[in-house]
């Protein structure tokens, strides 16, 4: 997820440049993304790109591809969350002497992210949740290895079952801790 975020946070800020062909670029590569399923992009890059380019590993592969999936949909919540901020922010930012670079870094991101936080939190629960999708070319994370125990177990509905559990109890303390950390936000920027 950091990964994704310093992707989709340096993919927003490209969106917003003046320079129409990176704006252009941006929006070809989310539109690629989000309009293809997760798993053939992990399939592409794990089986596809070893033919043109070079071999990765499957750790490296999953990464690469969960990285690449969740930063197209990050890029769009930040997006969303600069275009939030009211221009009277921007033009007070301006009129205060700040440089371009110093309005986005300290008068526009701040609130960017605070509007982005709680649809950030949801990308990286949904991206807890699509990592189970790595486990076809082999990486070990859960699945695998809840996999690799049902086979040699013919066990399924205990095995999965019990990986079900485990996804419900690491997606409900996440929720609580992104809840509780929103809150702080929140709070915070009420200040």
């Amino acid at each position: 997820m950091l990964c994704g975020l310093v992707v989709g946070l340096a993919l927003a800020l490209a969106s917003q440049l003046r320079w129409a062909p990176a704006r252009w670029a941006v929006a070809v590569y989310v539109d690629i993304i989000r309009n293809t399923p997760l798993l053939i992009q992990i399939f592409f890059i794990y089986f596809g790109l070893p033919l043109v380019l070079v071999k990765l590993p499957a750790f490296a592969s999953g990464l690469l591809a969960l990285t690449l999936y969740s930063a197209a949909y990050n890029a769009e919540v930040f997006r969303a969350g600069l275009e939030a901020v009211p221009n009277g922010q921007r033009e007070a930012a301006r009129s205060a002497g700040l440089s371009g670079w110093q309005q986005m870094r300290y008068v526009v991101l701040p609130q960017a992210v605070r509007i982005a936080f709680p649809a950030l939190g949801n990308n990286l629960v949904s991206l807890v949740k699509n990592s189970s999708l790595v486990s076809a070319i082999g990486m070990v994370e859960l699945m695998f290895v809840a996999n690799d125990i049902s086979f040699n177990n013919f066990r399924s509905f205990e095995i999965y079952g019990a990986a079900m559990i485990y996804y419900v109890i690491i997606i409900l303390a996440l929720s609580r801790a992104l809840a509780l950390v929103e809150r702080r936000v929140v709070a915070r920027a009420a200040i």
